[in-house]
């Protein structure tokens, strides 16, 4: 009895703060999601191109100073690893694409100062294809690497 009690105390109390904060304007629920602040046109566009003008980075360079670590086989094309470390100074964005699925950009990660620019994720790849990172740095100049992953039908490894 006594721990019921002690339970519906603590979701009474935590309940009582969170609306005392809602009131106090210091939590804002519409802050919780980004729908103002994602690209749009860079997220449903069908191919690399449109998709890298979307992120404004029509003109990258190649760069060996981004680290794209991806399987050169993987068995499973719904869940591919791929890592990115970009070891440009400034880096302030990292995006990923893969040239032939359906919207070609995977995700994008953006960077506040001083967070290493280092990402991991599993994309779901259609087919073989190239797997591209697009790095963004504060000056505004886009850097790019890529590689090629072969994606197995059924797991057979060829």
């Amino acid at each position: 009895m006594d721990m019921l009690r002690r339970t519906m105390l603590k979701g009474v109390g935590a309940g009582g703060m969170l609306t005392a904060a809602l009131a106090a304007g210091l939590l804002k629920p519409g802050h919780v999601y980004a729908a103002d602040e994602w690209n749009k046109a860079a997220f449903d566009a069908k191919d690399v191109g449109a998709a890298l003008k979307g992120l404004g980075a029509g003109n990258a360079a190649e760069s060996k100073d981004i680290v794209l670590k991806a399987p050169d086989i993987a068995e499973n094309g719904a869940v591919v690893p791929v890592e990115v470390v970009s070891n440009i100074p400034n880096s302030v964005s990292i995006s990923i694409l893969s040239q032939k699925n359906p919207l070609p950009l995977a995700t994008s990660f953006d960077f506040a100062n001083g967070a290493l620019p280092e990402v991991q994720v599993r994309v779901r790849l259609a087919s073989t294809t190239m797997v591209q990172a697009v790095v963004k740095t504060a000056d505004g100049k886009f850097y790019t690497a890529q590689k090629e992953v072969k994606v197995t039908v059924g797991g057979c490894g060829g």
